[in-house]
């Protein structure tokens, strides 16, 4: 009997790492991927992708879901259980602002959508399907107590985290009222060096790069004194994966359990990439400036336009639940990870 899974999201840095450890333990993989003009090119995929069964489809499009989960049904009739991975969403905070429609429809009707679908089912097929929901840090917003733990209080200070916080009471009422096995993961931010481009430790990431190789002056960014809890994604991909082992379903928090300022991954990004040490100076219309100490240029910038219209300042995870009850443990500190993102 095989293992199944079905990742929404699965061109995503999650989606790829969540994609490489499912083939390394023998699923089946299917996932969905949007419309484009390059045909199934997806770069975080291609070495897998003589593994996966992709197909078109959209979060915002229950017909495409309900038409792929029933194919997947179909073709693996005598399936052991059918794990699905709702990694998809507009997952960048600011740009929910700009599109708070389109982000709710993704990240909130979007997870609506599949467990209708997974609630529909006969009740022999429901049994064998186990369900992640991609829930994220942000839903505790300003937060309301420190560290923040599957229990603390949401108070989500974006559309997207507004929409995050409407799947994961989804998530728990199906669970409770119809008995569908479905997990919420409360994963704090976690990187690789495939982040995407417009995500701020991809940014500083590629920033330093183009610095040392002479192609930008200087980074300019938002906030750099928020504070975040970073972890690598090969680490909570495996989270996600425990979650769906476990007999009951759950919620869990996954982070490190340390906050860094950005500021802070600024300074070590420069730091390991070319030993440059940074003093930072302040006008008086409240922007920051970085100066290399080694030659008095300015290497960082900081520009209101960057920064949200609700800032979230400090978020700091803690992972016990996770730690005891499912074995979870982490392998990449801060330090690991920015080595990794520099390669």
């Amino acid at each position: 009997m095989v293992k199944v899974a079905f990742i929404t999201g699965i061109t995503g840095q999650d989606g790829s790492y969540l994609s490489e450890l499912l083939v390394e333990k023998g699923y089946k993989i299917y996932g969905i991927v949007r419309r484009t003009s390059l045909v199934y090119t997806h770069t975080r995929l291609d070495h897998i992708r003589k593994h996966l069964n992709l197909e078109y489809g959209d979060l915002t499009d229950g017909s495409s879901l309900t038409n792929i989960v029933n194919k997947i049904i179909k073709d693996n009739q005598d399936f052991e259980v059918l794990e699905i991975y709702n990694l998809g969403a507009q997952s960048h905070v600011k740009i929910s602002f700009d599109t708070p429609e389109y982000t709710t429809l993704v990240d909130g009707v979007g997870t609506l959508k599949l467990l209708e679908i997974i609630r529909s089912l006969d009740d022999n097929i429901q049994t064998k399907i186990k369900f992640y929901q991609a829930g994220t840090s942000e839903m505790y917003g300003e937060v309301l107590e420190t560290p923040q733990t599957e229990k603390t209080p949401f108070n989500p200070q974006s559309p997207y985290a507004c929409a995050k916080v409407y799947s994961h009471f989804l998530v728990k009422n199906y669970r409770e009222a119809y008995g569908i096995y479905a997990c919420n993961g409360i994963l704090f931010n976690h990187e690789s060096p495939r982040r995407g481009a417009n995500f701020v430790t991809a940014k500083i990431i590629n920033g330093v790069k183009d610095i040392l190789d002479c192609k930008i002056p200087y980074i300019t960014l938002g906030n750099i004194d928020s504070k975040r809890d970073w972890g690598h994604s090969k680490d909570y991909v495996k989270g996600m994966w425990l979650m769906l082992q476990e007999n009951k379903a759950d919620d869990y928090v996954l982070a490190t359990g340390v906050t860094t300022t950005v500021r802070e991954f600024i300074e070590k990004t420069f730091l390991k990439a070319a030993n440059i040490t940074i003093r930072w100076e302040n006008d008086i219309d409240g922007n920051v400036t970085g100066i290399n100490e080694k030659d008095d240029t300015i290497i960082v910038r900081t520009d209101k336009k960057y920064f949200r219209p609700c800032e979230v300042n400090l978020l700091l995870g803690d992972p016990t639940k996770a730690r005891d009850k499912l074995g979870w443990e982490i392998e990449y500190d801060l330090n690991k990870l920015i080595d990794d993102m520099l390669k």
